[in-house]
């Protein structure tokens, strides 16, 4: 295995949804001084790409990614996504789910497939890349196959952005699907997986961490940790914070 390399930590907005709702710049300034290097968006609070450009740069913050429908990067609506997206300086556009009938049978994956194989090419040459972030749904089998290796093994050039917790409730072993994978992972959704313990933070579960840091940090091709967090011991805002300071704790 190649020598692992340190990686950028990035947080996914919709885990402070609420405060954002509130009051996105003080928000973001808190999210940098916390220790996070980027934001992943998952909507935009009202404002437009220069507004949100100039409140990331006015605290440090990059822009690792957003969360966006599919129908936004069909049709008429793609130049629109791309030229939003060039003015935010991201590069990751992310579709966080889709209608679940394409994963209950072979066809439906296919069909899947080739939808984003065509916004793939139409993407060549901007810079931006499509990818997809599951839930639990595409591991659960359709005969002998999961949904999710029928759908990455028919697409080309799209980014797997792989939630660990989602994947894991769902019934799939983290590690394994990141080495079927290489190079595929640029952007992953770290998020605890803990039975019985939906609260739980990152690194207070059953992930194995060590194993999947030196994966990403290797095989996976991952450029951005995105801490991801949907439920609360206490506070959202304290929440990703002490998320964030576990991964220090783990040397990342």
């Amino acid at each position: 295995m190649p020598p692992s390399k340190k990686l950028p930590v990035g947080l996914q907005l919709f885990s402070i949804r609420k405060e954002c709702e509130k009051d996105l710049p003080s928000v973001l300034k808190a999210v940098a001084k916390m220790g996070y290097q980027a934001a992943e968006f998952a909507g935009y609070y009202g404002r437009n790409a220069k507004e949100l450009r100039a409140l990331l740069d006015e605290v440090g913050l990059k822009c690792c990614g957003t969360h966006i429908g599919l129908n936004t990067l069909q049709g008429d609506a793609l130049p629109g996504t791309i030229e939003f997206n060039r003015t935010l300086g991201n590069g990751y556009l992310i579709v966080p789910g889709v209608d679940r009938e394409y994963f209950k049978t072979r066809d439906g994956c296919l069909k899947l497939a080739e939808i984003f194989n065509g916004i793939a090419q139409k993407l060549t040459g901007t810079g931006m890349h499509v990818g997809y972030h599951n839930h639990s749904a595409e591991f659960q089998p359709i005969g002998s196959e999961l949904p999710w290796d029928i759908f990455f093994g028919a697409t080309r050039n799209v980014l797997m952005q792989f939630d660990i917790g989602n994947a894991m409730h769902g019934g799939a072993t983290a590690t394994d699907t990141l080495r079927r994978y290489p190079g595929r992972s640029k952007t992953i959704h770290l998020k605890e997986y803990c039975p019985g313990n939906d609260k739980a933070l990152i690194g207070e579960g059953d992930v194995p961490w060590k194993e999947v840091f030196a994966l990403c940090e290797s095989v996976a091709g991952t450029e951005w940790y995105v801490v991801e967090q949907e439920s609360y011991a206490c506070p959202p805002m304290e929440c990703v914070e002490k998320c964030l300071q576990n991964l220090r704790r783990m040397g990342r």
